[in-house]
């Protein structure tokens, strides 16, 4: 609470307690490790941290903001929602002040949390996705991978690769069911294999072949080069893998390779190539993008503590904190100009150029070969994609634990979908 003279406390001495939902990944977690300091710098202010899986965080932030029940004062949301809920009036604009330097923001990261250039969230880190590969493993085998793979020459250096009996797996890629789990790599190999989610009828497109011969991939690589219970594996799951020496090739998040290079944590550091995320038939949408943001929902009485809160965590003045304290391979990446700038960055963090390119290139509005009538690369930018993402994501993961067969996935998708879609007034 607080500093207040006297032995009884007035009540307009207590500190004012902000809740903050969050993701467990690595960078929040440095967050809520760093944020005694903020307190120092505010002690009018508490902060009370509830850190849940992403699929979690997901569910109650997504049930919190439409009830407006107000158990949340700030919450980590995504490009996803920031724009339809900001649109729906669920969150607050938030307009920084100078000192906050919003022109330093990346455009695409920036554009993404915005509706008519009005900001409703600010971007704690963002990421593209990129393929990392065992530099080590690659050499002994005499596999030789260009900086944009091909998916099919992915698919021959997993098989090559995968020697479970020494408790290496050819490739690692999410399993785990959900619109922002399996699906947000799945939608990137659908759109780089020329499909799409939509037409421009609004009707789904998911027993087209572009979205059979993504999901056939996917499965075949996880059923026949991948580790043992990929269903359950998300992205830290695979991180936990990836840096204990278990796989040869993991297709995911940029952030990631903030973590698998650090010695003090990794055994594979120094050992890791950085590639640009794999392509089919197309380059568009090969690469999604994404920022985890903080953001205020309306239902928040602290409004303007939890704006200086969320102005902190984001600023240039963090990511110097976490520099100095954690050291710059610790850095949340993805959000700033003058990151990437940073000499001391660039020489902690080996996929810092492919990262960089791969944020600038990700085009949410022009991510599909045939025309789309939707924005977003691995998602469709409507309030329904979520429930439609994960009730289709939950149909492909049975392809990792049950004798069924592609097609029939996909028919069951699609009746799915079109239901769906029906149900909200898009089809007739």
């Amino acid at each position: 609470m607080a500093a207040c003279a006297g032995l009884l406390v007035p009540l307009t001495c207590m500190a004012e307690e902000l809740v903050i939902a969050t993701v467990n990944n690595g960078h929040m977690i440095t967050l809520q490790k760093l944020s005694g300091e903020f307190e120092r710098q505010h002690p009018d202010i508490e902060l009370k941290w509830i850190t849940l899986e992403e699929g979690k965080l997901r569910q109650q932030v997504s049930r919190d903001v439409a009830t407006k029940a107000g158990q949340f004062d700030v919450m980590t949301i995504g490009a996803y929602e920031a724009p339809i809920w900001g649109k729906l009036g669920w969150l607050r604009p938030i307009t920084p002040g100078p000192s906050y330097e919003v022109a330093d923001l990346l455009p695409s990261i920036r554009q993404s949390l915005s509706v008519n250039r009005q900001l409703y969230a600010l971007p704690f880190y963002g990421e593209s996705s990129m393929t990392m590969v065992r530099t080590d493993l690659l050499k002994a085998a005499g596999i030789r991978l260009g900086p944009t793979p091909s998916w099919e020459q992915i698919r021959n250096a997993a098989e090559r690769l995968h020697a479970p009996e020494k408790d290496v797996y050819g490739i690692c890629l999410r399993g785990k069911p959900g619109w922002g789990e399996n699906m947000a790599l799945i939608s990137t190999m659908v759109n780089t294999f020329g499909g799409q989610w939509f037409n421009m009828d609004w009707k789904p497109q998911l027993t087209t072949p572009a979205w059979h011969r993504a999901v056939s991939l996917y499965a075949d690589l996880l059923k026949y080069a991948g580790p043992p219970g990929a269903v359950a594996n998300g992205y830290n799951e695979n991180l936990a893998l990836f840096m204990a020496g278990r796989c040869a090739i993991w297709v995911d998040a940029t952030v990631a390779g903030s973590f698998v290079n650090q010695a003090d944590q990794s055994k594979v550091a120094g050992k890791v190539g950085f590639l640009q995320a794999p392509t089919g038939s197309t380059p568009k949408g090969a690469h999604w993008l994404w920022t985890w943001a903080l953001a205020i929902p309306v239902s928040s009485q602290k409004a303007a503590a939890a704006q200086v809160f969320i102005e902190w965590a984001t600023s240039k003045a963090y990511i110097q904190l976490v520099a100095k304290r954690e050291g710059w391979a610790a850095v949340p990446s993805g959000t700033r100009e003058s990151t990437y700038a940073e000499p001391a960055f660039k020489q902690a963090n080996a996929h810092a150029s492919v990262e960089r390119m791969a944020i600038a290139t990700a085009n949410p509005h022009d991510a599909t070969l045939p025309k789309s009538p939707y924005t977003g690369i691995q998602w469709a930018s409507i309030p329904e994609f979520q429930a439609i993402g994960t009730a289709v994501g939950q149909q492909i993961s049975r392809l990792l634990q049950e004798p069924v067969s592609v097609s029939e996935v996909l028919d069951k998708s699609q009746q799915i979908s079109e239901r769906k879609m029906r149900e909200a007034g898009y089809l007739r």
